[in-house]
């Protein structure tokens, strides 16, 4: 048999992500672009068209795929969402090389999903990535903080010991926390914040995400941010600013710099308390040991690191499981964890069989 790569594929509702694995299990290339999926399968299309020209993969290449933009307001229902990603995966993506993740239900060939199927393929992006963890770990408490999301599951003899299962659940149990470090609302993380010395309330509009906050703390990789602003406005310190003076009905002056990221600061600390109460919540109901490392992913895993140390728990980053590495564009493995882990996963399928 020919060597191949292995394509991994996440499918979000605003981004489109690919890692490429050799046939020796290292990583070759990590891409990103994005895909306002709610806007039209075309978007969806157009992503996958531009990253298939960077990869420029060859006719016996295998695929694999997970996703989490059935949710994404085009379609009427998740089913629906699943069925016609898919048909439009199908369309550039030879379906006789390509498996498709549908949970705990493993690996499906794409030609042969069934109805029966997209509950499991629905949103599985976060099983795909602990599974893998769990595989090469085998226990800790794997936290993935990406643009939109964070995922807390714990691992255990390899493992993923998940409460829930669907996004519904995972909302019940904590596992899922809908906060991310790029494109969440600032009104999503706060209602209140410390300016000038006193406690204000913040105004419930769109006027700034936490790619804004994230700017101004020095934090934020611009390679990882690759949604429009609130305003429509360039992303710059100031223009960051000015769009967080609106959450407090203040008008930005540029020698004011120092005290709106005084305000990044409190928000981005009301942020960390957020996902850091719900990895407490995890930990404190397995009882797990002091040595169970912090697994982190995704663009915002500096907090992951930050909550390990605060919490006095070992650090152990995605990046670090997969041989090889990649950093075009800015992107690195733990930053696109479920593209690589599917990949890896479904390298390790084909090579068994």
């Amino acid at each position: 048999m020919i060597a191949t790569n292995t394509i991994g594929w996440d499918i979000g509702g605003a981004h489109l992500k690919a890692a490429v694995i050799n046939p020796q299990g290292k990583l070759i290339g990590v891409y990103q672009q994005p895909c306002p999926l709610w806007k039209g399968l075309d978007q969806l299309q157009l992503a996958l068209k531009r990253i298939l020209l960077e990869i420029a993969p060859s006719d016996n290449d295998r695929h694999a795929y997970t996703m989490t933009g059935e949710l994404v307001d085009l379609f009427e229902h998740r089913e629906q969402g699943v069925q016609q990603i898919i048909n439009t995966m199908a369309l550039l993506l030879p379906p006789q090389f390509c498996l498709v993740f549908a949970g705990l239900a493993g690996f499906v060939q794409a030609e042969q999903v069934e109805a029966r199927h997209y509950p499991g393929i629905a949103s599985a992006n976060w099983l795909a990535s602990a599974a893998f963890a769990a595989e090469r770990l085998g226990h800790g408490l794997f936290v993935d903080i990406g643009s939109t999301t964070t995922d807390i599951l714990l691992l255990n003899d390899g493992k993923v010991q998940a409460q829930g299962h669907t996004d519904y659940g995972r909302l019940v149990s904590k596992e899922l926390v809908y906060t991310g470090i790029i494109r969440t609302a600032v009104m999503a993380v706060a209602q209140t914040a410390t300016d000038q010395g006193q406690e204000i309330g913040i105004m419930a509009e769109y006027f700034a995400t936490m790619a804004d906050v994230y700017r101004l703390t020095g934090e934020l990789n611009e390679a990882h941010d690759q949604t429009e602003t609130a305003d429509g406005a360039e992303k710059s310190l100031s223009a960051s600013a000015r769009r967080l003076s609106r959450m407090l009905g203040s008008d930005f002056l540029p020698e004011e710099l120092p005290r709106w990221r005084l305000f990044a600061e409190n928000i981005r600390g009301q942020q960390l308390q957020t996902i850091e109460r719900a990895c407490l919540h995890r930990l404190n109901n397995a009882h797990t040991a002091a040595s169970t490392p912090f697994i982190g992913a995704g663009v915002g895993r500096f907090l992951v690191r930050e909550i390990a140390r605060n919490l006095g728990y070992p650090y152990r980053d995605f990046a670090d499981l997969v041989p090889g590495n990649s950093d075009q564009s800015g992107l690195d493995a733990a930053d696109c964890a479920p593209a690589v882990a599917v990949a890896c996963l479904a390298m390790a399928l084909n090579q068994s069989q």
